[in-house]
Parts: structure tokens; C-alpha cells; sequence
């Protein structure tokens, strides 16, 4: 499928509701657990998407549609969420979400993309020079991968539980 913005807004606006369907108001025995080592559970997903935000997607965005000659994105911390989620519930945090999400959207919906602003780049600070398209391309994922995450530690809950079905269900194995 190629990159069009309006399809993309049709999935990132539908991450938020994704999300309160399925998280909300659950006991934290299937939000607080992880995979183990250093991955995160479903509440440090939604503080990352959070800190995504606030830094990330759409601030990449205005700097990459800004008259600036400099077009270098700041580093992003994939793990402030672990210091601005502090002393909050998980529905204050997809609360918080949903709004910022809401706004941003607005806010790129406001900017009225063009597809010559889509080739316009910015200089990340991994990968150099990115195009406003690629990661737009890029957002849309990183919201699929992350439902795809949280979905995948839940079911984990269940795997010893599932018994002989775990031979059949590729969530328990990946």
C-alpha cells in the first residue's frame, strides 16, 4: 500500500479507543506483567506512546516543515516512560493518551500536508536524513507493533494455563 496521509490518521486516530477497549479499567495482573529482562508490560507501552507524543512524532514533523535550516531531531528517550509514568494509574495514562493523541492529530490535520512537504526530510540522529513521509510510515507502525506488544504480553498470562492449545496459538511462542 502506498503512503497516504488520511489513511494513516485512520489508524493512529483509532489507537487510542484500540487501546481503552482493551486495557481500561483491567485488573493489573494482565497490565503490570512483562516478558521478563527489560521488556514492558501494557502500562509502560502506554507511557512510551505518551512520551511519543510529547517529543516525537509531531514535533519531528514541524521541525521537518519548518523554515529552521536546521532540521536535526533531538535524541528521543524510549524509556522516560519509566520516570513520567511514575505515581500514575493506567486510565490517568490512557486518559492523558487520548488526548494528546486527539490534539496531535488536530495539529497534523491542521498542517494540511502536501506530497512535496512529504519528501521534505529531516536529520534523525541514527538513520540521518528521513523523509517526512517515511516516518509518518513509521508512526502508523510503531502504533500497530505496539497493540501487537500488548496484546502478546497479555496472552502470556494465560500460556501455562492454555495447556495442550499452545501448540496452536503462535502469540504463546512468539
Amino acid at each position: 500500500m502506498q503512503f497516504e496521509i488520511n489513511k494513516a490518521i485512520a489508524i493512529l486516530e483509532r489507537t487510542p479507543s484500540t487501546l481503552n477497549s482493551l486495557l481500561k479499567d483491567l485488573p493489573t495482573d494482565w497490565t503490570s506483567p512483562n516478558e521478563g529482562g527489560d521488556t514492558w508490560s501494557p502500562y509502560d507501552v502506554v507511557g512510551h506512546l505518551i512520551n511519543g507524543e510529547l517529543t516525537d512524532w509531531v514535533v519531528r514533523t514541524e521541525i521537518i516543515l519548518s523554515s529552521d535550516p536546521d532540521k536535526e531531531f533531538e535524541p528521543y528517550d524510549r524509556f522516560a516512560q519509566f520516570k513520567s509514568s511514575k505515581g500514575k494509574t493506567l486510565n490517568e495514562l490512557l486518559e492523558e493518551f487520548t488526548s494528546l493523541r486527539a490534539e496531535n492529530l488536530n495539529k497534523l490535520r491542521a498542517i494540511n500536508i502536501s506530497e512535496a512537504d512529504l519528501q521534505r526530510e529531516g536529520i534523525h540522529p541514527e538513520f540521518g536524513g528521513v523523509s517526512l513521509k517515511t516516518m509518518l510510515s513509521a508512526w502508523v507502525v510503531h502504533d500497530l507493533g505496539h497493540i501487537v506488544q500488548i496484546s502478546r504480553v497479555m496472552a502470556k498470562q494465560y500460556k501455562e494455563e492454555a495447556g495442550p492449545w499452545i501448540k496452536y496459538l503462535a502469540v504463546l511462542s512468539q
